[in-house]
């Protein structure tokens, strides 16, 4: 009875030591070139939940200064939570991160965190608030060129789409920053209309790829991160949509749509009173 328990065990390990070997070789990150360049731009967004209801209002500000490129995505909650992700990048042929901050709190997330990531460096820090007690990791990893933290909605628009599939490194930086790679698929199109407009935009999948033993363990427990999807309008300027998924780990899955700005009415008829 012991022999056959010892053989059963034996035989399990065996097959997640495969699975983790297979995994390792299976994925190959890819640098992905500029085909366009990144400029000054500012977005304004709407946060929906998957009901369709908006939970907040945010905006992208996209500034250069010689070869550097700072990308800052700011979320406002109705509850009075706040995201903030800033990404500092360079885009001489490939797309190479230099630094990312995310911050983000209030009720709308299991936790307040923030995070540093220095690509040149490797160093990771990680600053998370739990029940009133703070807690700060740092750790060193060795960042592939390509690691992509921040920079999904940029590399979506420079993906050849009759790749089958692109993939990525990404920190998640979490208090255990571990390397994870994203398989980035093209999937159907969809048409949008701008009034009188008809465009068409290219969507994309994004899944999660945790490694070693936690990436086999990961969908038994739950614990597999949902799917990101992104639109994007095909054109010679390809421009963002929509998203669809997590901002954070920790976060419900949610909705960024482009939106308007719409004029302060109240504001405007006592201005034309004065």
């Amino acid at each position: 009875m012991r022999f056959a328990q010892q053989l059963v065990c034996s035989k399990l390990i065996a097959w997640i030591i495969v699975l983790v070997l297979l995994f390792a070789h299976s994925s190959v990150a890819e640098l992905i070139p500029v085909r366009h360049v990144e400029g000054v731009t500012l977005g304004f967004l709407v946060l929906r939940n998957l009901d369709g209801e908006a939970v907040g209002y945010g905006e992208l500000k996209q500034v250069t200064k010689g070869d550097l490129v700072t990308d800052d995505l700011h979320f406002r909650f109705k509850d009075g939570s706040e995201y903030q992700e800033i990404t500092k990048f360079t885009q001489q042929k490939e797309f190479h991160l230099v630094s990312d901050q995310v911050l983000q709190k209030g009720p709308s997330f299991k936790q307040e965190s923030e995070s540093w990531i220095d690509a040149d460096s490797g160093k990771i820090t990680v600053r998370t608030v739990d029940k009133g007690k703070e807690k700060r990791t740092t750790k060193h990893l060795d960042l592939p060129p390509d690691v992509c933290n921040g920079l999904l909605f940029t590399l979506t628009k420079n993906i050849d789409p009759s790749a089958a599939q692109t993939t990525v490194p990404m920190v998640a930086a979490s208090d255990k920053p571990r390397l994870i790679q994203l398989n980035i698929t093209p999937s159907e199109e969809k048409t949008v209309k701008i009034g009188l407009l008809t465009e068409k935009a290219q969507q994309y999948v994004v899944k999660a790829k945790i490694g070693g033993i936690a990436g086999v363990v990961a969908p038994l427990l739950g614990k597999q991160p949902p799917d990101i999807h992104i639109w994007i309008i095909k054109s010679q300027a390809p421009t963002f949509l929509e998203f669809e998924g997590p901002l954070s780990q920790d976060s419900p899955v949610w909705r960024i749509e482009l939106t308007a700005p719409q004029p302060d009415v109240a504001k405007t008829k006592q201005n034309r009173s004065e």
